[in-house]
């Protein structure tokens, strides 16, 4: 089966076909951080607007990688959710109407299910069930993934996500959009012995986040600076630390309640090199191997929406000629897929 996968939630076009036996042969991405960069933040009407202009050029051009026309594809997966309502609609409209001119199946995709499950792309080794930690702008969660749709919320961010709080504490310290990537470069220039920053809540039980003090904590010290380039170096390195340390103790803790064998971290954030050196001494610690997606699945991307696709097609989990776009939808929300 060949799955087009069609990624549209905030500000990345992400287009790719799925093959069940080649896996990934085609994938194309666009990104509209460009666009939003003078804003400082996405734009939800110019990203829609993008959305429709850039998302069949992809098309094509996947096709194109994959050497396929369209009548070889055998079914069409969608983002529905959660994300920018007409980001959203733009993706979905143009993938059930491609469907439906096709004659073939097609079926909407959670987005952070999408994220969830992108490290079994490359990794066949991950099995159910496992631990999973989803880091992106808009979520932080701790979740326990028993089978294809049935997925627990262990902890979630009372406040900012960790990505939205990176971004946020960024553009305190007037670094470009977005946020995250500049922070982890800035840290590198900084000094581990100017600033201590909180954990917040791990000095009590408990796996949810709160990332708005931290952020808040990150602006006073600021203000309180000279303001000067190292100064600024010195709170992205001690913001840094705080904000993965965070999600270090919380991880230990749900490894050890839920004695899971293995974690997978998916989203934006996971990109982040020092996560990724934190959370490798639970390996070390603990009888656990962590996941992560490769670095190009990280962000939003249309192979992650193709493969869930793929997945929930094999149990025919199919959508009528109509669609829905949500911008709220709990992970939760989801039932267990049934063979």
């Amino acid at each position: 089966m060949r799955v087009l996968g069609i990624e549209t939630s905030c500000d990345e076009t992400g287009i790719a076909i799925y093959d069940s036996e080649k896996g990934l042969i085609g994938h194309t991405i666009y990104s509209q951080i460009e666009l939003h960069r003078e804003y400082g933040g996405v734009v939800p009407e110019l990203a829609s607007r993008d959305h429709v202009h850039k998302a069949l050029p992809l098309i094509e051009e996947a096709l194109l990688q994959a050497k396929l026309r369209k009548s070889d594809i055998n079914a069409v997966a969608y983002t529905a959710g959660p994300g920018l309502m007409g980001a959203l609609l733009a993706g979905a409209s143009i993938g059930r109407s491609l469907a439906w001119a096709l004659n073939v199946p097609a079926t909407e995709v959670h987005h952070m299910e999408g994220h969830l499950l992108a490290p079994l792309l490359e990794d066949d080794s991950i099995q159910f069930p496992f631990l999973s930690l989803l880091v992106s702008g808009g979520h932080t969660q701790l979740i326990l993934a028993k089978a294809l749709g049935d997925y627990e919320i262990l902890g979630e961010s009372l406040d900012d996500a960790i990505g939205e709080a990176f971004d946020k504490t960024a553009k305190m310290l007037e670094l470009p959009y977005p946020g995250g990537p500049e922070i982890s470069q800035l840290a590198l220039k900084g000094n581990p012995k100017a600033y201590k920053f909180p954990r917040p809540m791990t000095d009590r039980p408990g796996l949810d986040f709160s990332y708005s003090g931290l952020k808040t904590f990150a602006i006073n010290t600021f203000n309180k600076s000279d303001k000067s380039q190292q100064a600024k170096a010195d709170i992205a390195l001690a913001f840094q630390t705080a904000a993965v340390d965070t999600l270090f103790i919380k991880c230990k803790r749900a490894i050890i309640q839920t004695e899971a064998k293995q974690l997978v971290v998916a989203g934006g954030v996971s990109a982040n090199n020092y996560l990724r050196e934190k959370l490798s001494l639970l390996e070390q610690k603990l009888s656990v191997t962590v996941h992560y997606p490769g670095k190009e699945f990280c962000t939003d991307n249309g192979a992650m929406i193709a493969f869930a696709g793929w997945l929930r097609l094999q149990h025919k989990t199919t959508q009528s000629l109509s669609f829905t776009a949500r911008p709220r939808w709990p992970l939760s929300d989801l039932k267990k897929v049934k063979n």
